[in-house]
């Protein structure tokens, strides 16, 4: 895609020099690696991220930010610069998987069973490296600043706590970042209007009727219809559905059944719906039920179907994400920043903090020389690289913000 001109804006590493930025970033980095190991090692699932936030709360409060605690359950909140003021606000979530970690970096996950395969350890640590540059220049800034240290991002809940305890209030403009393995180090994605899709949980209960395995024609084979299911609906969606709106629906989990000669009764399935049309999205969860319905009793068996809808797309601000841009280019160089031509299907509950508020949210290039695994992989190793990246340009692009509010 070809990228918009840059806007007539004063070089950005005039002002990046004249606070003397780039000296204490230096020094500050290795403090940040060290941080951003620890969180990798200590990873907390979503609504359980007590630690991480401790740790973030006592950072913040050695660098002079005022800080509340328990902000959307375990979030926290930290401001800095004059009250009454333009408020801008920049966003960074710290929860992890349930994921098992193979990557056997000295600084693995010490819990079992957990692991930051989303990179929500740099977000945070990068969260974190703003707030002491910013602290730095604390008697400098002509807006406030609030941090926003989101818990429960991966399970599309943390967003709406936050806005329930009052976390945006007042914010006229939100920042954020998540990492990108598809993009190398050193470099940056941005795109205005949809950056990410709307997504659904969807869980399928199918009802059949037991049996022995021996004697199937006398029984409903939970099992088979809920087989049927999953194909038919990748099939139904291929033919029912316009192919010009894509939407992705996969499902992650599936339990039933007790034993090896019983035929089952009763099948869960458990999945994720993804698009990135808000009206095809409106429509999906009578259609996926419709058609649910009709495979299932189609092979005798019945359902019951529960849709969820988890978050909205994010849409970036045209003129906040050419903020951003000019700002990368400022710091990178213009080879360095990409414009994206594709939105993703991934989801970011960071859409929910945009309700009502304007804001932007580009992606962090994290893939080293051999390159870097696709996000929630039990591999994902991101070359750290991408820290001193993401801190330059979120930090610039607040104090350019303070300079001309867009």
């Amino acid at each position: 895609m070809t990228p918009p001109p840059l806007s007539p804006m004063a070089p950005a590493d005039a002002t990046w020099d004249a606070l003397g930025l780039e000296d204490t970033l230096q020094t500050l980095l290795p403090e940040l690696i060290q941080i951003r190991r620890h969180i990798h090692r200590h990873p907390e699932l979503s609504g359980h991220e007590q630690q991480t936030a401790a740790l973030v709360a006592g950072e913040l409060r050695r660098w002079g930010w005022e800080v509340r605690e328990g902000v959307g359950r375990t979030g926290v909140v930290a401001e800095l610069g004059p009250v009454g003021a333009p408020l801008v606000a920049l966003r960074a979530d710290m929860d992890a998987l349930p994921i098992e970690e193979r990557t056997e970096l000295p600084y693995a996950s010490s819990r079992q069973g957990l692991m930051h395969a989303c990179g929500h350890d740099i977000h945070t640590t990068v969260g974190l490296g703003v707030a002491r540059l910013l602290a730095g220049v604390a008697d400098r800034l002509t807006a406030r600043v609030r941090l926003l240290f989101q818990p429960a991002e991966e399970t599309a809940e943390g967003a709406a706590w936050m806005r329930a305890d009052g976390a945006m209030e007042g914010v006229q403009a939100l920042f954020g970042v998540h990492v990108f393995p598809s993009l190398e180090v050193g470099t940056v994605g941005v795109r205005s209007g949809s950056l990410t899709a709307a997504a659904g949980e969807l869980e399928v209960e199918v009802l059949g009727e037991g049996g022995h395995g021996a004697r199937p024609h006398q029984s409903t084979d939970a099992i088979w219809i809920a087989a049927r299911v999953v194909s038919g609906l990748q099939e139904a969606i291929s033919r029912r559905l316009d192919p010009l709106h894509p939407v992705v629906v996969s499902f992650g989990l599936i339990e039933g059944g007790k034993a090896f000669n019983v035929i089952a009764d009763h099948v869960r399935l458990l999945g994720t719906v993804r698009c990135l049309d808000l009206e095809v999205h409106a429509q999906l969860p009578g259609w996926i039920e419709d058609t649910v319905h009709a495979l299932c009793q189609g092979h005798g068996g019945e359902a019951r179907v529960h849709y969820r809808c988890i978050s909205p797309p994010v849409h970036n601000d045209p003129e906040l994400t050419q903020l951003v841009a000019d700002t990368a280019v400022a710091l990178l160089g213009r080879a360095r920043v990409q414009w994206l031509e594709q939105p993703s299907l991934g989801a970011e509950d960071f859409a929910q903090l945009l309700e009502g508020t304007r804001g932007t949210m580009f992606r962090l290039g994290v893939a080293g020389p051999g390159g870097c695994t696709p996000l929630h992989s039990n591999s994902f190793d991101p070359d750290e690289g991408c820290l001193e990246v993401g801190i330059k340009v979120l930090t610039l692009s607040l104090l350019r913000w303070m300079e001309q509010p867009v």
